[in-house]
C-alpha cells in the first residue's frame, strides 16, 4: 500500500512544476524581447544622429573658400607699386621743363629765340609780347612798323587812328553816317606779360557835360562785358586841363604757350566791339550824341 501512494505524489509534482515554471518563463522572456526591440530602435536612431553631424564638414567647405578672397586682397595690394611709378615720373617731367632768359618755358611757342630790330639807334631787343604785338601789327595786318620800343625793351606802344561809323539796322542811335575818328594806343608791358589797349575820343569833353557824361558811365560800364569806360584828364601843351572820354580794356600772355598773337588779335576786336556798343548807348543822351559828332 505504501509503494502505491508514493508514485501519485511524483505525478502530482511534476505536473505542478510544468505549470508554474512554464508560465513565468515566458512571460520573462517576452519581457526581455520588447526591451530588447527597444534597445534596437534607440541604437538605430543614433546613426540618425550621427549624419547629421556629417553635414558639418559643409562648413568647412565654405571655410576652405576664404583663402580666395584673400587671393583678390593680395591682388589689389600688388597694384600698389604701380602707383609708386607713376608719381616717380611726375618729377622728371618737371625737370624736363627748362626756362630761358625771357622766362619762357621750353613748351613755349618763343622759347629760346631772340628778335631783334634795327632802328636809327642800331639794334634794338624785342622780346616776346613786343614781338607778338609786331607779328600781329606787321605780319597780319601788312601795316608798317610804328612800335616804339625803350631802351631795355621792357616797354613798348604802337599809335594808330581808327574811323567809328554806326549802325544800318536802324535800331541804334548812331546811324552810318554818323562818323567821328578814335585814337587808339596799345601798351606792351614785358615784366608783367601785360598788354593795354586804350581807344581814345579825341575830342575833349566840355566842363558843363562831365556831369552827364560821368552817370551815363556809370550806367553802362555794369552792361559793358568786355573792358569799361572811363574819365581820363591830362594837361595840355597849354598847361591847362583837359578830359577825355576813353575805353581801356587789357590781357595777359603769361601762361599763354602758343597763340599770344591770337590773344592779341581778339583783345583787340573784342574790344572795339564793345566801345562801339557803349558809344552808341551813351548817344540816347542828345548833348553826348551832338558833342561826339561836333
Amino acid at each position: 500500500m505504501a509503494t502505491k501512494k508514493s508514485p501519485a505524489k511524483n505525478k502530482v509534482a511534476t505536473k505542478v512544476v510544468k505549470k508554474a515554471p512554464a508560465k513565468k518563463a515566458v512571460k520573462k522572456v517576452v519581457a526581455k524581447k520588447v526591451i530588447a526591440k527597444k534597445a534596437t530602435k534607440k541604437v538605430v536612431k543614433k546613426p540618425a544622429t550621427k549624419k547629421v553631424a556629417v553635414k558639418k564638414p559643409a562648413a568647412t567647405k565654405v571655410a576652405a573658400k576664404k583663402p580666395v578672397a584673400k587671393k583678390s586682397v593680395t591682388k589689389v595690394v600688388a597694384k600698389k607699386p604701380v602707383v609708386k611709378k607713376a608719381v616717380k615720373k611726375a618729377p622728371r617731367a618737371t625737370k624736363a621743363l627748362k626756362v630761358d632768359q625771357y622766362g619762357l618755358e621750353q613748351d613755349d611757342e618763343f622759347y629760346g629765340l631772340y628778335f631783334a630790330k634795327s632802328t636809327k639807334k642800331g639794334l634794338v631787343e624785342v622780346k616776346p609780347c613786343t614781338f607778338s604785338l609786331m607779328y600781329w601789327w606787321k605780319g597780319l595786318l601788312g601795316y608798317p612798323d610804328m612800335i616804339e620800343i625803350s631802351k631795355d625793351s621792357n616797354t613798348a606802344m604802337l599809335q594808330f587812328e581808327s574811323t567809328f561809323g554806326g549802325g544800318d539796322s536802324g535800331e541804334t542811335e548812331l546811324t552810318e553816317k554818323d562818323v567821328f575818328d578814335v585814337d587808339h594806343i596799345i601798351e606792351v608791358d614785358e615784366e608783367e606779360m601785360l598788354i593795354s589797349l586804350y581807344s581814345y575820343v579825341p575830342i575833349p569833353v566840355p566842363e558843363k557835360l562831365i556831369g552827364a557824361l560821368g552817370l551815363s558811365i556809370l550806367n553802362i560800364n555794369p552792361e559793358t562785358r568786355y573792358g569799361n569806360l572811363e574819365i581820363c584828364s591830362t594837361d595840355n601843351e597849354e598847361g591847362a586841363n583837359e578830359h577825355f572820354l576813353r575805353y581801356r580794356v587789357a590781357t595777359y600772355l603769361r601762361g599763354i604757350k602758343s597763340g599770344k598773337v591770337e590773344a592779341i588779335e581778339s583783345m583787340i576786336t573784342n574790344g572795339s566791339e564793345f566801345f562801339g556798343l557803349a558809344i552808341d548807348a551813351m548817344c540816347v543822351n542828345k548833348s553826348i550824341k551832338k558833342w561826339l559828332l561836333s
